[in-house]
């Protein structure tokens, strides 16, 4: 089957769009793709949040999964049938031990980017250069997370490891690249106001951990700023999750009423335990690189939207509306409650994250509207944090 959508490029200032290219209905799956790259966040990582170390589908069953959020090793879940895990086919890395959830994505890993980042004996050596790295990292970014050192990490790994290295190149810089200007203000986001110095620390320690000079212009301090931009724009938070897994076939299991009452009633009483627990850290979570998903413009009135229904990278991009062959397609990247604010308030937003002002039709039918943000409005009703912006990314 052809694709259904594809990618063009619109203007200067909007850069890429994404395009139907034949009609797509309401609940259609547009495209599944996979990551050029992908990576766990490291706190997450480090709060055994236990993921494929490729392509993030989570290890743990929905029973341990829940017994873990929830604190109670006594937990019992109904119908263990209907959870997807599978223990057995689970592989290590034999020399660093790190886990995949199967064969394929060991090998997977292995060919891409694994022989350059495997650290072998030396997994636990705090004083080992990509130790080093990831320490910083960690003490620099703290949850909730936007982003991580080790998907730049995958990055270099991949080119050093290719047998042809300007495909690779030529791959990564098709993600769109910002002005200096544009490249601080992003870095500023991700690293806070003390980033100056922090920056620089990161590329000596980057540059201790993998210098290549294939790469040498990734490693100069332009040149990281750039892929440090590059990954702050275009990565797409990624969350698995098995209990979500597991939920969802028991949403779709045919039971008598009354079961399937008992059942309702029994899980969401598990959501809300869990969420006194682990507040809104549920799923295991990462980010990626998507050449398609990331020519996704945003727009206030989205006809589409990405999640991860296969526990693993695999992003599913689903039509919201009907949507005609020669329209684009768009997705939010506001979460629904930040959606039904005021236009000043979702541009603010928007500036502050993604450094564009929306010209969507609700935004331009709402062009004369008061420039007050919502909480002006309605006085105080608190601003929502980037942690709710993230929680929206990484929704299962």
């Amino acid at each position: 089957a052809g694709a259904a959508a594809e990618a063009r490029f619109i203007s200067s200032t909007k850069g890429k769009g994404l395009f139907a290219t034949k009609n797509i209905r309401k609940g259609d799956t547009v495209f599944v793709e996979r990551p050029v790259v992908s990576s766990q966040f490291l706190w997450n990582a480090l709060y055994n949040y236990r993921a494929c170390d490729h392509c993030l589908r989570a290890l743990e069953t929905a029973e341990e999964n829940a017994q873990r959020l929830l604190g109670k090793s006594s937990l019992v879940l109904p119908h263990p049938e209907q959870c997807s895990i599978r223990k057995d086919l689970h592989q290590q890395c034999p020399r660093c031990q790190v886990t995949y959830c199967s064969v394929e994505c060991r090998q997977a890993a292995l060919e891409q980017y694994h022989q350059v980042l495997c650290l072998g004996p030396s997994r636990d050596d705090p004083t080992h250069p990509l130790n080093k790295l990831q320490e910083a990292w960690r003490n620099m970014h703290y949850p909730p997370e936007t982003s991580s050192i080790m998907l730049m990490a995958r990055m270099v790994a991949t080119v050093k490891q290719a047998k042809d290295k300007e495909w690779w190149i030529k791959a990564f810089s098709q993600f769109c690249s910002k002005t200096a200007n544009e490249e601080e203000e992003i870095v500023h986001k991700l690293l806070g106001d003390k980033f100056k110095g922090q920056l620089e620390l990161l590329r000596l320690l980057f540059t201790e951990a993998l210098y290549d000079e294939h790469l040498s212009r990734w490693f100069t301090p332009e040149g990281f700023r750039s892929l440090f931009a590059l990954v702050g724009t275009n990565g797409q938070g990624i969350g698995t999750s098995s209990l979500s897994q597991w939920v969802h076939a028991c949403d779709a299991l045919d039971l008598p009423m009354l079961q399937r009452e008992e059942l309702d009633a029994f899980i969401d009483q598990l959501y809300k335990d869990i969420e006194k627990e682990s507040g809104e850290f549920l799923n295991c979570e990462g980010s990626g690189l998507y050449v398609l998903q990331s020519c996704c413009n945003h727009s206030c009135i989205p006809n589409a939207e990405t999640s991860f229904p296969e526990n693993n990278f695999l992003l599913h991009l689903t039509a919201l509306e009907d949507i005609e062959a020669g329209e684009e397609i768009c997705i939010s990247y506001l979460d629904c409650c930040q959606r039904e604010r005021s236009r000043h308030s979702r541009n603010k937003i928007l500036r502050e994250n993604y450094l564009f002002t929306c010209s969507c039709p609700k935004c331009l039918a709402q062009a004369d509207d008061a420039d007050v943000t919502s909480d002006e409005e309605e006085e105080g009703e608190g601003e929502t944090d980037d942690a709710e912006l993230e929680d929206e990314m990484t929704d299962v």
